[in-house]
């Protein structure tokens, strides 16, 4: 084994431990385990979702051969013992879990997906019924993923394990052609591949060069910035965020009339697991935050580009700039939320929290439906979001039409096309995208889509309060479906002639207005019911 000390100046007391078979000394500091395989060994398979929040699952490694969500573990707490990280995993068993989750769709962005494959990885090797997916859906509950919605990661272990439902085996696959889907449907260009799914995808924050000074959010409008993340933190006075006792509720009220339907829907955060994060070079161009992926529109690229070109200029030295998981629920862009009601003939009034090209987006899909933009204090609203706007017209029409668990066809302004069943506990969807390119990319994009909108008419909301502050700063209070709450999900995908277009913003429409009229229309979401 190799030894590899990482700084230990002087007579400081040091740490050992062995990572990923090479043995490392490093600063007996205060930092996370985290922090010292990121930003001290350069070990960036464990990812930062949510640190020091412990809730996301991202960064979870190996101690002793137990999975541990390194973020909130004290290195100290692992000293002399044997930390394995994605990249530490025995090469054949590490290729095959990659391969799998490629060969399903399980990854998309690929951010989530190096703590999930290396928590399977262990539980696979523990042995039991290949076939039963109960202890799968129980190791998952220490995850989130934003993207695939969970059932392609469980027939990825039919893959490698052997289950009775592992539908998928080696197939010859165009990668270039899949990641063509994958940026029209996540709206920014990606890659597909095995790597990917080991969390290569190019991550800023993982390309960032490792003498780079780190910077973070001061809660005052500054920055503090410093040798490490852990003297960043400890500098600007970063207190751990938390979730809070009061319900989440709809800030807006209904418009008065006679309608046949009225939706209220709530706060809700986009919850993508790559926090915001760049660096710069003095003089030079920031990274860009969007990476292998764009967040469905929840990221605003270049919003901390600026900062880290300053403080690179500043300092005369590359800088790292990091949001917190509490950064991202504070400031970054949220859904905007309506109070509406609709008339048999689809007309009706829609009153929106204020959001630049809001009206529009909802005129386009329902011209006979008055917009109302209404200034209310809370966190920023964005019409980049996932069909922002428009499905939320497309599920007020399907209301009117009388719709109750099965949708008409939902055509997306980019062109796709797709309607959703809800049927014995199950949805079902068709959709109509062009050009499929790569059948398995779709279909992974679509699930992740009909989970997310499960998710928003059933669970997800953010309490804030009148003066407007978010009070739900931890991930798991977003009410994200975990993969034992997410209902089976069937895909049918019709290959048309045309084009290649976004399918998946249709079906995520679709499937929203399926989910809600089928437990029947109640005006208020989170409906807080399942199927």
């Amino acid at each position: 084994m190799t030894d590899v000390p990482t700084d230990p100046t002087d007579d400081a007391p040091t740490i050992e431990l062995v990572v990923d078979g090479r043995t490392v000394r490093v600063p007996d500091d205060g930092a996370s385990l985290l922090e010292v395989l990121r930003d001290r060994v350069g070990a960036h398979g464990p990812k930062d979702g949510c640190s020091p929040q412990g809730q996301c699952g991202c960064c979870t490694v190996l101690v002793d051969g137990a999975p541990r969500v390194s973020c909130v573990t004290p290195v100290r707490r692992v000293a002399g013992r044997t930390v394995t990280t994605v990249d530490g995993l025995d090469p054949g068993v590490r290729e095959r879990w990659a391969g799998a989750l490629c060969a399903t769709g399980g990854s998309q962005c690929g951010f989530c997906t190096p703590g999930i494959l290396t928590r399977l990885a262990a539980l696979a090797e523990k042995g039991g019924d290949p076939a039963e997916h109960a202890p799968v859906h129980r190791a998952l509950q220490a995850h989130l993923c934003r993207c695939t919605g969970w059932q392609t990661i469980v027939e990825a272990w039919d893959e490698v394990t052997g289950g009775v439902d592992a539908p998928f085996g080696d197939v010859d696959r165009d990668l270039d052609a899949a990641a063509r889907r994958a940026g029209i449907e996540g709206g920014a260009p990606q890659r597909v591949g095995p790597e990917v799914a080991l969390g290569r995808g190019g991550f800023a924050d993982d390309t960032a060069p490792g003498d780079a000074l780190v910077a973070v959010s001061d809660g005052a409008g500054g920055w503090s910035v410093a040798e490490t993340l852990v003297e960043a933190r400890r500098s600007a006075g970063k207190v751990q965020g938390r979730r809070t006792t009061a319900a989440a509720a709809p800030p807006l009220d209904l418009p008065d009339g006679d309608w046949v339907a009225t939706l209220r829907t709530s706060w809700v955060d986009p919850a993508y697991l790559e926090v915001d994060a760049t660096w710069c070079e003095p003089g030079g161009t920031p990274a860009s935050s969007l990476a292998n992926g764009g967040a469905f529109g929840g990221k605003v690229d270049g919003v901390l580009g600026g900062v880290a070109r300053e403080l690179a200029d500043r300092h005369g030295r590359p800088v790292r700039v990091l949001w917190s998981r509490e950064d991202a629920v504070r400031l970054g862009p949220k859904r905007p939320p309506i109070a509406a009601g609709v008339r048999a003939d689809g007309t009706g009034i829609v009153r929106v929290v204020r959001t630049p090209g809001i009206a529009e987006a909802i005129r386009s899909h329902a011209p006979g439906l008055e917009v109302v933009e209404v200034d209310v204090a809370g966190p920023p609203t964005s019409v980049h979001l996932r069909a922002a706007g428009w499905a939320e017209a497309a599920i007020l029409l399907a209301a009117a039409a009388g719709a109750a668990g099965e949708v008409g066809e939902v055509a997306a302004p980019g062109g796709g096309r797709a309607t959703a069943t809800v049927e014995d506990g199950r949805i079902r969807v068709v959709v109509t995208a062009g050009e499929v390119l790569d059948p398995v990319v779709l279909r992974s994009y679509v699930i992740g889509a009909a989970h997310m909108a499960y998710g928003w008419v059933t669970s997800e909301a953010l309490t804030v309060d009148d003066e407007g502050a978010v009070h739900d700063l931890t991930i798991r209070s977003f009410g994200v479906p975990r993969a034992v709450d997410t209902p089976p999900i069937d895909v049918e995908i019709v290959d048309a002639a045309g084009p290649p277009v976004n399918g998946s913003d249709a079906a995520f429409a679709a499937v929203a207005a399926a989910v809600w009229l089928h437990q029947g229309g109640p005006t208020d979401w989170p409906t807080r019911g399942a199927l």
